[in-house]
């Protein structure tokens, strides 16, 4: 397989983000994008040579400051400034494979050559991703609005030979590498500064990782509810296609039919059952997982549109010979679905908490607390507690950040879009989504052995021993914060072939 990755006017998408990171793709410019890159750029310093007005980003100030004109000497200045005036970035530094992902995306939206920027300065930026030079950028400080301002600052410092940088494992100041590697820095010319800190890539790159990890996690929960319906003893009635087909929400015939999948063959699955209906939470699974998984689909379009645009601002246009400022910058489309896929994950974490509750309940012959000796042991009764608490803070952390906006930049940016907030909030959701579904797994998996001599289905007989290598059935009390780690570790580890992204 060629291991490399040639940025172009192709359309990118998430099977091509994922396969560029699953198999440590390097990157490089394909033929059109350096044409493109190049014409724009010749075409800015032919029209800063021809003409005297003021031209918002490129000979004048920056958001409130847009009427005051720059001289031509110091428009190099102007940029540098830039950078490192709104490098004011605070709190958790941002995970190294996001800030290889808002790398990726914001040499994609540089490449279409809309933008104004110098080849050296975008061959540069592939140079620190292909050598694993991850600048350290921090969490907190983008509006959403104007770009991500100080997220992208921070990106774009080691460019000047600034700020600081993981390199082979170790945080260190980016001009240590930068001559490391015999290499200079950067002199910015018009427009790059906003060109490189304008832009969504923060949002961008938090989103598609986070979307990423939903396509197997979406696949994981409907895994373990199937396993989690077994050892209840579910039916699997409300499976049925038939029922489906007559509310056919793409998601709900999705989930469906994989339970099914997942349960062909099982015994415990086909034994005759004595109750007539099961918990919503046991019933209703094709109908809540189905909808997270409709929710996410929307939001993969989304992302899919914005991760193939020009997000900065002013926008240079050859061909009807026009420099425009517009808002490509404004992150209000993936603000929204930020917040919605946050929803749409806590839900798949709720659910999963209450199937876990059902288990340890004590019902369909079941023990208390799924343990022998109830009373001497506590068993599985506080792991409950810990997914109950982290599905709280996830409807906490669900609370949409898009309907918030405060005003900046003396009034001229009077609309902000959050999607930043929304953006980190969404990631821990995710986070604590493996958790809940760890706890969940932990549950179904001790429940399942009160079935026994009846055997569920080979697929999820295969997949509970491999798991029991990981975690042993739980005989009497142990320390379970080591059996809950052991569980998230073993679905981070888990790995699914074929699903679509």
């Amino acid at each position: 397989m060629d291991n490399f990755h040639y940025i172009s006017s192709e359309v990118l998408n998430l099977a091509t983000l994922h396969q560029i990171i699953t198999y440590n793709k390097s990157i490089a410019l394909s033929e059109e994008a350096k044409i493109n890159i190049q014409k724009c750029r010749e075409y800015l310093d032919n029209k800063m040579t021809s003409q005297d007005q003021p031209i918002y980003g490129i000979n004048t100030g920056f958001g409130s400051l847009c009427n005051v004109k720059i001289s031509n000497e110091n428009l190099s200045q102007l940029q540098e400034n830039l950078v490192k005036s709104h490098a004011c970035g605070i709190g958790d530094e941002v995970p190294n494979a996001i800030v290889k992902l808002m790398l990726l995306l914001k040499i994609q939206s540089l490449s279409y050559g809309y933008s104004g920027v110098q080849l050296e300065t975008v061959e540069r930026l592939i140079a620190f991703y292909n050598h694993d030079i991850l600048p350290v950028v921090y969490e907190q400080g983008s509006l959403g609005a104007s770009g991500d301002l100080a997220p992208l600052a921070h990106l774009s410092l080691p460019l000047l030979g600034l700020g600081e940088v993981y390199f082979e494992g170790k945080k260190v100041a980016s001009i240590d590498v930068l001559k490391q590697f015999n290499w200079q820095p950067v002199v910015l010319q018009s427009k790059e500064g906003l060109a490189l800190l304008n832009g969504t890539q923060f949002m961008s790159a938090y989103g598609s990782y986070v979307l990423m990890k939903t396509v197997k996690y979406c696949y994981i929960a409907d895994l373990i509810a199937a396993i989690s319906l077994e050892g209840f003893d579910g039916k699997v009635e409300p499976f049925n296609e038939l029922i489906h087909y007559i509310r056919p929400h793409k998601g709900q015939i999705i989930t469906a039919n994989r339970i099914m999948e997942f349960l062909e063959g099982s015994e415990i699955a086909e034994q005759s059952k004595t109750h007539v209906q099961d918990p919503y939470s046991f019933r209703c699974i094709p109908q809540v997982h189905g909808a997270t998984k409709d929710a996410i689909d929307y939001v993969k379009k989304v992302f899919k549109t914005e991760i193939n645009s020009v997000t900065d601002n002013p926008n240079i246009f050859i061909e009807s010979n026009q420099i425009l400022s517009g808002g490509n910058f404004h992150g209000q489309p993936l603000a929204l679905a930020l917040d919605f896929i946050a929803i749409a994950l806590a839900e798949l974490g709720s659910i999963s908490e209450r199937r876990t509750f059902q288990l340890v309940s004590g019902l369909r012959n079941l023990p208390a607390f799924l343990v022998d000796n109830p009373g001497l042991n506590s068993g599985l009764m506080i792991p409950q507690y810990t997914a109950a608490s982290i599905v709280s803070q996830n409807k906490q952390l669900a609370t949409p950040a898009s309907i918030d906006s405060i005003v900046s930049s003396n009034g001229q940016e009077d609309h902000v879009s959050m999607g930043a907030n929304a953006a980190t909030k969404a990631l821990r959701i995710m986070d604590n989504l493996e958790r809940i579904l760890a706890i969940e797994l932990l549950n179904a998996s001790q429940a399942i052995e009160f079935r026994r001599p009846l055997k569920s289905s080979d697929l999820i007989e295969m997949f509970l021993k491999s798991y029991r290598i990981e975690v042993p059935l739980i005989e009497n009390d142990r320390v379970f914060h080591y059996d809950i780690e052991k569980s998230v570790a073993f679905l981070n580890s888990f790995m699914i072939d074929g699903l679509e992204y």
